[in-house]
């Protein structure tokens, strides 16, 4: 028989669901410390406070905390300002763009609105529904509503933060009240955003004026606690990285390929360190010592070591954002620098550029104080992982591909893939996980899945297939890949047959796009299988897409929509079965 307070006991209803709900599921060990804690607080208050009256519980603020994240990085922050919330006393309730309804934010009190921006000033996929209704004419007025937004974006693209801008914007039209000034954030957004959310939360505290009761009273929030579902703050992050050697880099391309594609293993047998497929790893990667020479040259600072070594490990010295040029404009007084910046002629201008670019085509002696000025601190890079724990115990498998161009008479390499290709076993890089919790393998594991990439956007569903056959997964799994040449480009080939071997893979169709005179791929391979996706997707499959944004998977996208329906897919995607992790 469970043990439960009395009807006639001085809670409410609320306090006592929650006070039975929890002596419930305690162990006796921890009813007889509660007991004891409980009585050894009534003894020092002495026999004089038992006959105070208890005081009548005080109604919790209510906030409402929505986000739209791409990444995680609006989500995690959402996480942490709704634990600072609750310990101020807020009734906090957080909420995903993707699962919220403008009804309900038409009668939250209070809102704080933490927004991301996608690609060139869209908003997050899974918030583009709720984004588009915000936007509508038929959106209901939200007088009533006191609100404050804190967006994210990136300054190398030209419409930085235009999804909260635009959040922010329509929220005032609407009717609602700004209690706090947006804050637009770049990728170095932690110290300042959490500042804003201190901030925005004391603010929004209601004043009390009601004087405090006499004598001790000891409150005790349960309904505060985190809930179980809630992740744990990472013991790795981006200012306390892992330090992993790299035992293992391999070129996975044949010779004769267009492509550079590594594959990296690194030793991540660490206490806290833990990751589960569909996350990404964050590389924080140094730049080009070349590149950096070069810069401290036409800075007239050659020589000078110690700035070397800080451009080197902490400063995007690559980046040519509007801000940078406005920046060196303003330093050097020049006219024909600012109007660089112009919305006429930024874009024009920073294609294909690069700060080096821009330093040596207008030539300025600066000093180091200036130079480290004008550049914003050297961003991670995320790669998915494409390993399992439970296939590869204490180590962290990444796959990428090593960039290199040339533009406006200059090599260029990709900061993090290049920095990663030179490296050899023996060597360290410094890691830390991104959680993505909208990228998993189903809970069922007898879920059918069906998974599309193209490139190193195979580098999830190595780790999917890897995690399912560890654990002996029943479900049937289906891979599409694309990629140019099978005999140069087809990455992890070998594994892909023991897997089909083994039937931990149930199916695999491929399209090397170079491979004949018409080009061929992903998109085109959905195209022939339609009846057999439906019927797949009908016995309960999950979709999954990794993949470049801008190319391959709108493609896969359009394709998906004509075998399943704009409505159809629409519809996967709000039951978590059609999930993407798009760069």
């Amino acid at each position: 028989m469970t043990a439960s307070l009395p009807k006639t006991a001085p809670f409410s209803s609320e306090e006592m669901d929650t006070i039975n709900a929890l002596i419930a599921r305690a162990t006796p060990l921890q009813r007889s410390w509660l007991s004891g804690f409980l009585a050894g607080i009534d003894a020092a208050g002495g026999s004089a406070q038992l006959q105070q009256p208890f005081a009548p519980p005080r109604a919790k603020e209510k906030l409402t905390i929505l986000y739209g994240s791409e990444t995680g990085n609006a989500e995690g922050l959402a996480l942490k300002a709704r634990k600072a919330a609750q310990k101020l006393g807020f009734d906090a309730r957080l909420l995903d763009m993707a699962d919220a309804n403008l009804e309900a934010i038409a009668t939250a009190k209070n809102l704080v609105v933490i927004a991301s921006t996608w690609g060139e000033g869209d908003p997050p996929q899974r918030a583009a529904s709720f984004y588009k209704g915000l936007m509508a004419e038929s959106a209901p007025s939200l007088a009533g509503v006191r609100f404050a937004v804190l967006a994210l974006g990136d300054t190398a693209y030209t419409n930085f933060c235009a999804t909260g801008r635009a959040v922010d914007e329509r929220l005032e039209a609407l009717g609602a009240t700004r209690i706090v000034d947006r804050v637009d954030l770049d990728l170095d957004f932690a110290k300042k955003a959490a500042a804003w959310i201190d901030g925005t939360l004391t603010t929004l505290q209601p004043v009390v004026t009601e004087q405090p009761t006499a004598g001790n009273i000891v409150h005790v929030d349960f309904k505060s606690a985190a809930p179980a579902s809630e992740p744990d703050e990472p013991a790795f992050d981006a200012e306390n990285p892992l330090e992993a050697e790299i035992t293992e880099i391999v070129n996975l391309n044949g010779t004769g390929s267009t492509s550079e594609t590594w594959h990296v293993e690194l030793a991540s047998d660490a206490i806290g360190w833990n990751y589960a497929p569909g996350d990404a790893i964050g590389v924080l990667p140094q730049n080009d010592p070349q590149l950096v020479a070069q810069i401290l040259d036409v800075a007239g600072l050659a020589g000078d070591v110690d700035l070397e070594r800080q451009l080197i490990s902490e400063r995007d010295v690559t980046t040519l954002t509007r801000p940078v040029i406005q920046a060196y404009a303003k330093l050097t007084g020049r006219s024909d620098v600012e109007a660089l910046a112009g919305p006429e002629r930024f874009a024009d201008y920073a294609k294909a550029r690069q700060i080096i670019d821009l330093l040596a085509e207008h030539r300025e002696k600066l000093t180091p104080a200036q130079l480290v000025g004008l550049l914003r601190p050297l961003p991670p890079r995320l790669y998915s992982v494409a390993s399992s724990l439970a296939a590869h115990s204490g180590e962290t498998h990444l796959l990428l591909s090593a960039v290199r161009w040339q533009s406006h008479g200059r090599a260029r390499n990709g900061v993090a893939s290049t920095w990663l290709a030179g490296k050899k076993r023996g060597d360290v890089a410094r890691l830390y996980v991104k959680p993505n919790r909208h990228f998993r393998l189903p809970k069922d594991s007898d879920r059918p899945i069906i998974m599309i990439a193209a490139g190193t956007g195979i580098a999830p569903f190595r780790a999917f297939v890897e995690e399912r056959a560890a654990v002996g997964a029943k479900g049937k799994s289906w891979l599409f890949f694309g990629a140019r040449n099978y005999t140069t480009d087809f990455l992890y080939q070998l594994e892909w047959q023991d897997h089909l071997a083994s039937g931990a893979l149930s199916r695999i169709d491929v399209a090397f796009s170079r491979d004949q005179p018409e080009k061929v791929y992903v998109q085109h391979r959905i195209a022939e299988h339609a009846d057999e996706l439906r019927g797949w997707v009908g016995d309960g499959a999950h979709v999954y897409v990794c993949g470049d944004e801008k190319g391959m998977a709108r493609d896969v996208a359009g394709a998906l929509a004509d075998v399943f329906g704009e409505t159809g897919l629409e519809k996967l995607r709000q039951a978590g079965r059609y999930q993407r992790d798009v760069y």
